[in-house]
């Protein structure tokens, strides 16, 4: 089978490309290198426009003309590919608008690629229209939309998430669901708002090369490490206002008996690197399950604060506290758990292997590639 993976996050479609490939199967990735994480892809469709001066030029021309300069290069770079881009018998998008231009330009470009192959499904991971409004409506009992609630940021600063509910989106969401064949899931963020949708296949989880994580039993000896990597540009959306103030508070308490790294903006294969020598790693407060990079450090053994919710918690039918440390919009709760593993460091041996094992049996890019196969057939 030949498959185009179109966008990339992280290394969301790279991963189930590695393993098509191994099955025999033919895969390409197409997509932007994901911001400063510099992830890979197949063909890049870079951004010329990243300059002070073009990003000035850009913004005018469009205010003026309602031209997105981006928009035309993308298109361009894309047709001009068309004989690496055409005859595949499956197409699936990373997200709705996997090339961060404008609508109007997302809308050509998909349908250039369903002109160019065969079927075509959507994934439903990162910010969508779905997932977006079941938020926005407080069905969840805390989101990514939480801060904006809380007035810790302005609608201006939540903007690249609220487009998602726009008119020309969701003119955008409407026709793609309309010619796809099919929306898969990432995680329970994504499943839950999609229950009950007509075009809804179901849940892969995200897919790990777990071949590629060498696993270390972590070993604490003066001083347990914990890591905190931040992407400032979502610095609220992932609730790293709350890590900081617990970290706050466990520095004051335990200097002695904890070593805190906090970077910033890493790309994403040096932030991998980075928290090679950590115990426990704080990834994200607002969500139920965990995400790319939660599930990588977990593969290699280091016990992750982030979404771990009742629902998760239910749906693969594991204990709280075992696998992952499920990261409450609170900075108390949070310290307080941090305080039980630093003084506890013997948990933090058990809940690393049981992470791993955790990533082996549910998250295996083989495993999933076969599940991904299974629904585009």
């Amino acid at each position: 089978m030949k498959i185009l993976l179109v966008g990339e996050y992280n290394r969301t479609h790279y991963n189930l490309k590695k393993a098509l490939n191994k099955l025999g199967h033919e895969a390409l990735v197409i997509g932007t290198e994901d911001g400063f994480k510099k992830v890979d892809v197949d063909i890049e469709i870079n951004n010329p426009f990243n300059s002070y001066l073009l990003k000035k030029t850009r913004s005018l021309i469009y205010r003026v003309f309602k031209i997105d300069l981006l928009s035309v290069y993308t298109k361009n770079k894309i047709k001009s590919n068309k004989h690496l881009l055409s005859n595949y018998d499956v197409v699936q998008y990373i997200n709705e608008s996997p090339f961060l231009i404008d609508r109007k330009g997302e809308l050509a470009i998909f349908k250039l690629f369903n002109s160019w192959n065969k079927k075509s499904f959507l994934l439903s991971t990162g910010t969508d229209y779905i997932s977006v409004s079941y938020a926005f409506d407080k069905k969840f009992r805390y989101s990514i939309l939480t801060p904006l609630f809380e007035g810790k940021v302005s609608k201006k600063d939540f903007s690249p998430a609220l487009n998602y509910l726009s008119k020309s989106h969701k003119t955008l969401h409407d026709y793609i669901v309309s010619k796809i064949s099919g929306i898969i899931s990432k995680d329970l963020d994504y499943h839950i708002p999609l229950l009950g949708h007509p075009k809804y296949l179901g849940m892969i989880p995200h897919a790990i090369d777990v071949d590629s994580l060498e696993y270390k039993k972590p070993v604490v000896k003066d001083k347990v490490v914990i890591f905190h990597g931040i992407n400032t540009n979502n610095y609220y959306k992932k609730g790293n206002d709350i890590f900081d103030a617990a970290l706050e508070i466990i520095s004051k308490k335990h200097t002695d008996k904890v070593d805190i790294i906090t970077v910033k903006d890493l790309p994403y294969k040096a932030y991998i690197e980075s928290f090679n020598k950590a115990h426990i790693l704080l990834d994200q407060v607002y969500a139920y399950d965990q995400g790319f990079n939660a599930l990588e450090a977990m593969a290699k053994g280091i016990v992750v604060f982030t979404g771990a919710e009742k629902e998760w918690l239910e749906y693969y039918n594991v204990q709280e506290d075992t696998i992952a440390i499920n990261a409450l919009p609170d900075e108390v709760l949070i310290a307080e758990k941090l305080e039980w593993l630093i003084n506890n460091p013997e948990v933090i041996t058990e809940i690393s292997l049981n992470a791993r094992q955790f990533v082996e049996q549910h998250h295996n890019y083989i495993n999933c590639a076969i599940s991904y196969l299974d629904k585009w057939s």
